[in-house]
Order: C-alpha cells, then structure tokens, then sequence
C-alpha cells in the first residue's frame, strides 16, 4: 500500500469512527456531524495534506471566536491577557483578518501563565464576557483587556465589563467564585498537551507557530493552508466539514515529540531531584527544627520575586511552625539597583538581626521601583540601623563575599534566573503560585514526619534530606539521537553539537581550545550590556578563547532582521575585523537602528561599499544566513533566548556576570 492509499484509508476510517461517535454521543462545532460529513468526502485529501506535521486541537462552541465558521484556515491562537508578547501581536492579528477577510477565522484559548498574577483574573473576566454575550462581548472585553494591560486590576476589569455592556454583578460574582476555573484550565492542559508552554502560541490548521511572529510568519503557513484548503475542497471536501476533515491527519500530541528526525525537546530540570543546599548564617523565618525549608534566591529589583511574596507569605500562614524561609541573595546583572539593595540588606541583618532584616526586605518590595541609594539608606534608619554604616556598606560592597558565594551556590545548582526555591533540596522556579508550592511542601512534609517517627529529630531533618544532594543540574527529558532513547536519565546539562561555521566572524585564534559561539540580536538590551563582559573576557584569557557570533534576531524586535543582514554584508565585504567594528556601532547607537544609519555607520567604519550594503538590505541578500543561525539551534534540540552563549558546546544563558563566564570558560578548559 503506498502512502496516498495509506492515509485514505486512514482518513476514511477517522471520519468513519467520527460519524459513529455523534450518533452516540453527540457533539458541537468544528467536528463532523451525522448530517454534515461522510466517508467520501476525503478521499484523496491525503494528496493535498503532504506531509506536513500537525497536532489536534479542536474549535467548538464553547471556544470565542471571529471570522467565519467555514474559513479554510482556522488560527488558534493561545495566549495570556498580561503577556506582553501577547499584546504585540495582536496588531498583526488585526492586519490577516482584515486582509484575508472571510478565509480566516480565529479561536482564543486562555493559558494565563503562573507568574502573571492579573492574567488569571483577565481570563475569567474575559470568558464572563463570553458566557453572557458570546462572540461579540468578548473580542470587545478582549481589546479592552490588551489596551490597558499594565492595569488588569479587579477594578477596572469590572469597569471595563460595564463599558462593554456585560451586567455588573454576574462579572463580580464570576471574578470572585472563579467561576470559568473549569474552562481555563481544560485550555491549559490542552496547551500543555500539545507542547504550547508559552505564549502566545499559535495552531494555524493544525500547524503550530511560538511566539509574537511577525506578519510574514504568518502569510507563509497561511499561503501554503490556503492552497492545501482549495485542493481538499477541489476533492470534494465540504467547507463546513474543512478544519474536521484537516485535524482528521493531525497529531494529539506536540508534533515535534513525534518526529525524530528534527528532535526540538530540550532537557528540563528534574523536579523530583534534591539538590544540596546547605544553610547557615543567612537571614531566615520561621524555626530551626522547622520540618520543610524554603531556601529563597532572590533579586529586590526583580519584579517576578516582588510577586512571589504574597505567596511565601501565604505558605507562611498555612504551614506554621512546620515551614522556615532562608533568604539567599542573586542579583541579576541587568538590575543596577538590586545588588546595592542586597548590600543595604545585609549590612540591616549583620546590625538588626533577621527581624529587622525582613521588616527591611518588605519594605524594599513594597517600594520596588524607587531603590535609590538614599532611600535604602532610609528605610534602615527607620528601622533603627545605623545609616553610615548602611550608606558606607553600599559603597563599599562590604558584603560581596557573601553575595558573590550565594550568587555561586545558585549558579551550580541550575537556579540561573530568579526568584527559585529549594524546597527541603527540591527545585521550584519562577513565580509559581501557593498550589504550585503546596504539591511539593505537603509531599516533603510527609517525607519528613516519616524520618522523625523513624527516629531523627526534628533539628536534624533538613541536614539528613539533603546530605546526600546533588550539587549540579538534573535535568530530563534530553532530545533523542539516532542510537539514544528518547529520554535520558536525570544528568548534567548537556553538550550540544554545533558546529562553527566556515563563514561566522570571529574573534580569537581558529586554534582556541574554548570556542563560545554567541547568539545574539542587536536590538535587544541584553545582548547590549553583556558585550563590555564579551571584550573582558577577550582581554583575559587571550588565544585561549574564540568568540563566533552567530544572528538571532527575535520576532518582536523589527530592527533585529535588518541589522543582521547589514552586518552580514559588512563581513561579506571586509571580514571579522569590519563586522566587529560595525559590530559595536550598532550596539553603541541600538536605539537609533535603521537602514540609513546603517548604510551611515559601515561607511564611517571604512572599506565598505555602501551602495552594495544598500541593495543587500532591499533584496533580502543575507535572510537566508541569518534564518541558518537560527536554525542551527533548533536542529541542536536547543532552546534559548538572547543573548545565548554555546562554550565548547554548553549552554549559557542571558547576560550574565564574568564570573559565570569565567566558571563555565575554566571548566572548558580542564575539560
């Protein structure tokens, strides 16, 4: 049997099992009914599907939705009201509807993420709308929801549900009942279903698409869908049974899990692993003996830490006695005032003790955006803390040792951004929410009650869970190769094979024995300020290190894709030494990108012919080699974000300090 007949067949029986299934059971939009389909109608659709990976994700009635329920492509779109990637895409949104008006139609689906703590509320809010208008009263609460995004307050998604006509009190009622939580959730693990952990996420027939894409992202599936469309009706496919008949080929799980020939899976942290993680000295909450410890890495500049505290606060309440909090201090590099805040901190503990320590950590959250210097000064002597002794603490950094050691632990561990916790050892990332934390206290708390009645004491709980802890990343779930399983057993992070490219510019001796392949993008702030940590690294370990820069222009950065093809032609012209010239123009004027200062810049830099950078830019020259440094990452199985370093092949993510550098660069070394 060939493969044509073979998907047929496939086809036939689907449809065939389908029409079964609503005589008995019933069913609602975007399937096949008794009435609307039959076998017949796809026979030789498979000719027109190809072989293009698609996952299942099904359009009802209980889904909002705009453009006609016959469209031939149908978008489903996953996203999340406070996201800000979410609300930058919604303009290109706007722009296919309107210019493929009545071939397109649109499906939302809420995946309000953990850390985003208006974006649940905007959901409910949203699918009230829904419930009591439908379609109508939706899109209009939804443009709503993303025109004011950073004020998604219970408040004004109440006004706004009045502007739009909904009735006041069922809103209210629904926002504090959670009344759409069934909903919302059946959304979610569809998302997780299908592998779409982000947002916003994209299904267009079938086909996925991550993130804020530009509008050509878009046209180019859209095209082909529309194409494959025509010919599945051209064999006699019924428009109303379309998207049935399209998701009849599709995958019910994420596509790329499926095929091992583009393995995109990258390894996750194990979150049964126990991590060690000692403590002593550090400012804590709660008792000693307590029998779960939370052992908190945070940034007083991070806004995900200052949202978390509301939950550790709850955890506080509910627990008792039987949870202690230990505070460990990682400012993150791009924060400037979150290291002198842990500086102020700390020297309000070395004099106050934890109680002040913490009256002080509050304080800092509560006014997270003026971290002045002199108002960290005052609120230490509001509390009672000698303000010299605050101020000349800040100065001088008297307590980097500190910082620098906590800053350490975190980065052997695996806990890179922030805030992360370690639960009696076991790893908890990112701002997660109170039933998040509970799953894995309540499992801990048990564990731990076992070890008293078999007879260690309270005191000595947490030194016998973690002794013998791991002191390095586990991970799971690596992406298969041709004579590996699929997953992996929990390990250090990987090594990714990437090779350097013959024509990448470069920096450093071709016989370096440490090759860091750098992935940037030249509009994004990031990849800015770690480029004054790129050229200290240079200056300290010589011919020892190789810098490869490879593109990686995000979506959402529309100045990105140009100027890594003008920076692509400047090396094409003049080598390594015009493009890291051309280089550090770029990143010293990022926020005046445009095609004429870049045509400006290669011609202060000399030896470049602009009129040849000029008609790179206007023919699109260099898209294809910028497009093959992004695809070198996914067909490595790695995912990442900007800037991302590969150092002789292990990942290192964000612009982080030197010191992380030089860890990972010595580590090469001995290697």
């Amino acid at each position: 049997m060939n493969r044509g007949t073979a998907m047929i067949s496939i086809l036939v029986a689907f449809v065939g099992g389908v029409l079964v299934g609503k005589m008995v059971g019933g069913g609602s939009g975007g399937e096949l009914t008794e009435a609307e389909g039959s076998a017949q109608e796809v026979a030789g659709a498979a000719e027109a599907m190809g072989d293009v990976e698609r996952v299942s994700v099904p359009v009802t009635k209980d889904q909002p939705q705009k453009g006609p329920a016959d469209a031939l492509v149908t978008i489903v779109e996953i996203s999340d009201f406070e996201c800000p990637f979410c609300g930058r895409v919604e303009p290109t949104l706007s722009r296919i509807m309107n210019e493929y008006k009545g071939k397109v139609r649109i499906a939302w689906r809420n995946n309000p993420l953990p850390f985003h703590q208006h974006a649940g509320p905007a959901a409910q809010a949203a699918m009230e709308a829904f419930a009591q208008g439908g379609d109508k009263k939706f899109w209009a609460l939804h443009d709503k929801l993303f025109e004011n995004q950073r004020d998604l307050t219970n408040e004004n998604l109440e006004k706004w549900g009045k502007e739009v006509g909904l009735d006041a009190a069922k809103l209210k009622k629904a926002l504090e009942t959670n009344a759409h939580k069934a909903s919302i959730e059946a959304d979610q693990a569809l998302a997780n279903k299908i592998g779409a952990r982000g947002t916003p996420h994209f299904v267009i027939n079938g086909r996925k698409l991550s993130g804020a894409q530009p509008f050509e992202s878009f046209k180019e599936l859209i095209d082909d869908e529309l194409k494959r469309a025509e010919q599945l009706i051209s064999k006699g496919v019924d428009k109303k049974n379309l998207y049935a008949t399209i998701m009849a080929s599709a995958k019910s799980g994420p596509a790329a899990e499926a095929a091992p020939e583009r393995p995109e899976a990258r390894q996750q942290p194990d979150p049964n692993a126990v991590y060690k993680v000692p403590v002593g000295g550090e400012p804590t909450k709660g008792p000693s003996d307590a029998l779960v410890t939370i052992v908190e890495f945070s940034d007083f500049q991070c806004p995900f830490c200052s949202r978390v505290e509301g939950t550790v606060t709850e955890i506080e309440k509910a627990y008792g006695n039987d949870v202690r909090v230990v505070w460990m201090n990682n400012p993150l590099p791009f924060h400037d005032k979150a290291g002198p805040a842990a500086h102020a901190a700390l020297e309000v503990y070395s004099s106050g003790g934890a109680k002040k320590f913490w009256a002080f950590h509050d304080k800092i959250f509560q006014n997270q955006g003026e971290l002045s210097e002199e108002n960290l000064v005052k609120w230490a002597s509001e509390l009672g803390v000698n303000a010299g002794k605050v101020k000349a603490a800040i100065a001088a950094k008297a307590h980097q040792s500190t910082i620098d050691k906590q800053q350490a632990l975190a980065r052997s561990l695996g806990a890179m951004g922030t805030p992360s916790f370690f639960i009696n050892g076991r790893n908890l990332r990112g701002a997660q929410p109170f039933p998040a934390f509970k799953a894995v206290i309540d499992e801990e708390l048990k564990k731990a009650k076992d070890k008293v009645k078999a007879g260690v004491s309270k005191s000595k709980v947490y030194e016998e869970t973690i002794k013998d802890g791991k002191t390095s990343p586990q991970m799971i779930g690596a992406a298969p190769s041709p004579s590996a399983a699929p997953a992996q057993p929990a390990g250090p992070e990987p090594t990714y094979k990437m090779a350097v490219p013959k024509d990448a510019p470069m920096k450093g001796s071709k016989s370096a024995k440490v090759v860091i392949q750098e992935f940037s993008d030249f509009q994004c702030p990031f990849c800015s300020r770690v480029v004054p940590t790129v050229k200290q690294i240079e200056k300290e370990y010589g011919s020892k290190v190789a810098v490869v820069w490879r593109n990686y222009p995000l979506p959402f950065h529309p100045n990105a894709g140009p100027a890594a093809e003008a920076a692509r032609e400047v090396f094409e012209q003049g080598g390594s030494e015009k493009f890291w010239a051309f280089h550090d123009k770029l990143f010293e004027n990022q926020q005046a990108l445009s095609a004429e200062n870049y045509v400006k810049w290669a011609g202060e830099i000399g030896g470049i012919n602009t009129g040849k950078l000029k008609a790179a830019l206007d023919s699109g020259k260099h898209k294809a080699r910028v497009q093959a440094d992004m695809d070198a990452v996914r067909q490595a199985g790695a995912q990442i974000g900007t800037p991302s370093f590969f150092i002789n092949g292990k990942l290192l993510q964000g612009a982080q300090p030197f010191e992380q550098f030089k860890a990972a660069i010595d580590a090469a070394l001995k290697e």
